[in-house]
């Protein structure tokens, strides 16, 4: 074959190889996710991963997820995935804002959402899921559940958007009985079992006889200890009905899958502007979730209040306490 024949050849199969070309993948939407813990924790994280899977599912898009414990270890990833061309970067917590604006301000053409906070950059935004709406709700079924007229909160670290939820749930509570207390334990991270385990039995000992644990992977420990000593819970972030099905009597489950899918279409359609997204029962994507083997315990009546009360929140009648946070 003589180089005039050969060369349709050569440039055909020049063409091939660049339609093959792993280069095509950087045309692709891509996303990617940090947790500071693992997505195996039946809570919070795992809900940001399904979340991711959910993108990845409904929009083709390609995605990554790494696990981070440090503000040095954030914004390194950060870093990592904004210079390898990810249109869309998660921080999965309050505490990855700082290092969102940071690297935001070095890479304008990724847009990173934190999942709290009060950071607003042009390519950097906080969700603020308002999951003291279903605590509220929760503390209405807890004072009207209790016995000794007090609960027990477990929580992580001391953090606004958590601090929030256990304020919410006392108010709801209150609302209830005036005199209702709810004693908060923090233990300090987010995956010791043991140690949540052990701060249940305290407040257990202090005469709670109603828990809410809202501490990611940690909160097993506290389900653990309510199991052993048969006292009655709810769950927090993902519906933890069914974790122990026998004392848990609703979940306050925050649709972060669907959340994340709305935030996903905004930046890959070019519509996204830094704002603080608020996400609550009015966007369907917070909710109680009942859980079904515990019916008998909740009186018709008791429900019935429960509904009433979660349509006057909706229809913003009923404002449920809250720390507030203003856009920096």
């Amino acid at each position: 074959m003589t180089l005039v024949h050969l060369l349709p050849v050569l440039l055909l199969f020049g063409l091939t190889a660049c339609q093959n070309s792993p280069q095509t993948s950087t045309n692709r939407f891509r996303v990617a996710l940090l947790t500071p813990g693992p997505v195996s924790d039946a809570g919070w994280n795992a809900l940001a991963y399904e979340g991711l899977i959910n993108i990845r599912d409904a929009l083709h898009a390609e995605i990554s997820h790494v696990e981070t414990k440090t503000p040095a270890e954030f914004e390194e990833a950060f870093r990592d995935y904004a210079s390898r061309g990810f249109q869309l970067v998660f921080g999965h917590g309050f505490e990855f804002q700082d290092a969102a604006a940071k690297v935001g301000a070095d890479f304008p053409n990724t847009v990173f959402i934190t999942t709290s906070g009060s950071t607003v950059r042009p390519n950097v935004a906080p969700i603020r899921f308002l999951l003291e709406e279903a605590t509220y709700l929760m503390g209405i079924l807890g004072a009207k559940l209790s016995k000794t007229g007090k609960a027990g909160a477990i929580g992580g670290m001391e953090i606004p958007p958590l601090t929030s939820t256990f304020m919410a749930f006392a108010a709801g509570a209150k609302s209830i009985n005036p005199n209702f207390q709810v004693v908060v334990s923090y233990i300090g991270n987010w995956e010791d079992v043991g140690a949540a385990r052990q701060a249940t039995m305290a407040l257990i000992e202090q005469g709670c006889d109603i828990l809410i644990p809202n501490a990611d992977a940690a909160s097993l420990g506290a389900f653990q200890a309510a199991k052993e000593k048969q006292i009655l819970a709810f769950g927090t972030n993902k519906n933890q009905n069914v974790l122990a099905p026998d004392i848990v009597v609703a979940s306050g489950v925050i649709d972060i899958p669907r959340a994340f899918l709305l935030i996903a279409r905004e930046v890959q359609e070019r519509r996204f502007s830094g704002r603080i997204i608020r996400l609550g029962m009015k966007e369907d994507i917070i909710s109680l979730v009942y859980n079904p083997a515990l019916q008998a315990l909740l009186s018709a009546d008791v429900r019935a209040l429960v509904e009433t009360t979660k349509q006057k929140i909706i229809a913003g009648e009923l404002s449920v306490p809250s720390i507030e946070f203003t856009p920096l």
